[in-house]
């Protein structure tokens, strides 16, 4: 089989599938990006040009399908070559995200082709309007929302069928779309994330925390609302009084991942500090800003509660690596935190939108560890049964790879054994 895994900062979600695929006999992989990556054995990584930035004078509602658009040309051309070159795959697994997946359809028409969907929005139920609560979206925002989907509408026609990673984000999709969507996580490797013996972290001024130490985590890709960085922030001054020993490590950039920056400029961990003022014992915060994967997996094992909170959206992968190092995970009685984390089994849900709520939490946690060391083995479990790489998420993966491949439906969906061909004509008529 001839493979094509296409991600603008591949290797991304396909880290673990496409080598496990690679080492397969008779089958060559083959990867396409923007971004340069770590070499994957038995992955050959090729790269497309940088596409052109849309115009300014865009509808402001039409910006993320224009910008999808140029990057689905360059997709396209390098596809093209690779064509030209004589390389033409049986299968190809796309994150469809930022358009990359268009026009693979008309370069390869006869490939299958399984993509990879993370998130669907709509103006109620999920991040849109979320916080602050109770706010009206107005219909300008309502609208904007609507064609935010777009790209993922236009792919959905390309694409055999498609994959997302928790059920609640299959829930996102409209009925007809879910017919041709398996959920299936991408896994932790919980052979290699588990809580480290004697772990010990450097703060940026030096000084060395440990296991034992009053440890307080938040980790988030960009320090943002989507990730309830303000939420957590407005927490502290409590913890900190409170909990006169507790050092607070926080972990991320400056720059939103997902949400927007300030509008009134500047960032928003600046503004969270400003408007804290004098509260906070700054001397107890620790910024690391990002860090290697190593030193985060350091971080999660000496933290004696970790703070995840989240808008209903996309589930962050440090959450379900808390949970496997066996941090008590303090998260957010949010949907996607929810499918995971059952309150007082596993872990502790508060309310996204009450500081106090998270620093009561975070209090008794540190006033009674011992209290809760069977939430944090809890969590461990919850992680090795249900989103394990190597025994549970691969083996699921490959599986609907292979259907996919083959031309049958899914083994995890209804109606195993049935033909692509026969599975598409229920669910609504082929690929465009």
């Amino acid at each position: 089989m001839r493979a094509l895994f296409v991600h603008q900062n591949f290797p991304a979600q396909y880290r673990h599938v496409a080598p496990a695929l690679a080492r397969r006999p008779d089958t060559q992989v083959l990867a396409l990006g923007e971004n340069a990556a770590e070499p994957l054995p038995g992955v050959q990584h090729l790269r497309y040009k940088a596409p052109p930035a849309g115009a300014e004078g865009t509808h402001r509602y039409l910006r993320r399908l224009e910008n999808a658009t140029f990057r689905g040309q360059q997709v396209a051309r390098a596809a093209l070559a690779l064509k030209d070159r004589g390389f033409s795959p049986d299968l190809v697994c796309c994150h469809p995200g930022w358009g990359e997946g268009l026009f693979l359809r008309d370069v390869w028409p006869d490939a299958r082709m399984l993509f990879y969907y993370e998130y669907y929005y709509a103006s109620a139920g999920g991040d849109v309007g979320f916080d602050p609560p109770g706010e009206p979206l107005q219909i300008d925002d309502a609208c904007r929302v609507r064609m935010l989907n777009a790209n993922h509408l236009l792919c959905l026609q390309v694409s055999d069928w498609g994959h997302t990673a928790t059920r609640w984000q299959h829930s996102r999709f409209p009925d007809w779309a879910r017919e041709r969507l398996s959920v299936v996580h991408e896994g932790v490797d919980t052979e290699v994330i588990r809580r480290l013996p004697g772990p010990e972290f450097a703060l940026p001024d030096g000084r060395v925390l440990r296991q034992g130490d009053e440890v307080v985590t938040f980790i988030g890709r960009g320090l943002e609302p989507y990730r309830g960085f303000p939420s957590f922030m407005r927490a502290l001054p409590a913890i900190l009084e409170q909990r006169p020993a507790a050092q607070v490590v926080i972990v991320g950039g400056d720059d939103p991942h997902y949400g927007s920056k300030p509008r009134e400029g500047g960032t928003w961990r600046e503004i969270l500090l400003a408007e804290l003022g004098g509260r906070l014992d700054l001397s107890r915060v620790h910024f690391t800003g990002k860090i290697p994967h190593a030193a985060l997996q350091a971080v999660l094992s000496i933290s004696s509660a970790h703070v995840y909170l989240t808008y209903p959206f996309v589930l962050s992968w440090s959450m379900l690596e808390a949970m496997a190092n066996e941090a008590l995970v303090i998260g957010s009685a949010t949907p996607p935190v929810q499918e995971v984390i059952e309150d007082g089994r596993n872990g502790l849900l508060v309310d996204f939108h009450a500081p106090e709520q998270v620093a009561a939490a975070v209090v008794k946690v540190l006033a009674r560890p011992e209290a809760y060391r069977e939430l944090r083995r809890a969590a461990r479990r919850t992680i090795v049964e249900r989103y394990d790489l190597q025994r549970r998420c691969l083996p699921q993966l490959l599986d609907l790879i292979d259907h996919v491949a083959a031309g049958r439906r899914p083994a995890a969906e209804p109606g195993m054994g049935q033909s692509m061909t026969e599975n598409m004509a229920q669910a609504g008529g082929p690929p465009g």
